[in-house]
């Protein structure tokens, strides 16, 4: 793998385990987050969204012409941001993935997919690269720690006082 190429979630979580399953435990907590993407004229929209995480890959299924969806069609790039949960605790910290959405349409993919998730149909499938995640959380009631992979660099950790 070069420096800064996108890489699956498997890619990800043979990277870094522990980070992937602090990750996908705080998607898998709750079933909505916030998906960000760009409009036509480049600023961002933001909309509710349920992932998967099957077959080493992290997947995003959408409605059929969905505003987010044709704005992954124009413009693959994507922030993802997992629901913070109930309250304050923020248990397990904030969790962001940033990438690109390749849409899906082999038929075989998508029967697979419709297979373990039963969504409505017809859908919009994207597999994910990713280029980022980050996670931020409280330690000992005095720090800031914000953990960031990128793909090809190892895992760094900011500590802030």
């Amino acid at each position: 793998m070069t420096s800064g190429s996108p890489v699956n979630w498997a890619g990800f979580a043979a990277a870094e385990p522990g980070l992937a399953g602090t990750v996908e435990a705080r998607f898998g907590g709750y079933p909505h987050h916030v998906l960000a993407t760009l409009r036509k004229d480049g600023s961002p929209r933001t909309a509710g969204l349920e992932v998967r995480f099957l077959t080493g890959e992290l997947w995003l299924g959408m409605m059929p012409d969905s505003l987010k969806a044709l704005d992954l069609r124009r413009d693959r790039r994507f922030a993802l941001q997992a629901n913070p949960g109930d309250g304050t605790g923020m248990g397990g910290g904030d969790v962001r993935i940033a990438g690109r959405a390749v849409e899906v349409e082999d038929p075989r993919t998508k029967a697979g997919y419709v297979r373990e998730v039963e969504p409505p149909e017809p859908f919009h499938l994207f597999r994910t690269e990713l280029t980022e995640v980050v996670r931020t959380r409280v330690e000992d009631d005095k720090y800031l720690v914000v953990e960031i992979w990128q793909p090809g660099r190892p895992l760094r950790t900011v500590r802030r006082a």
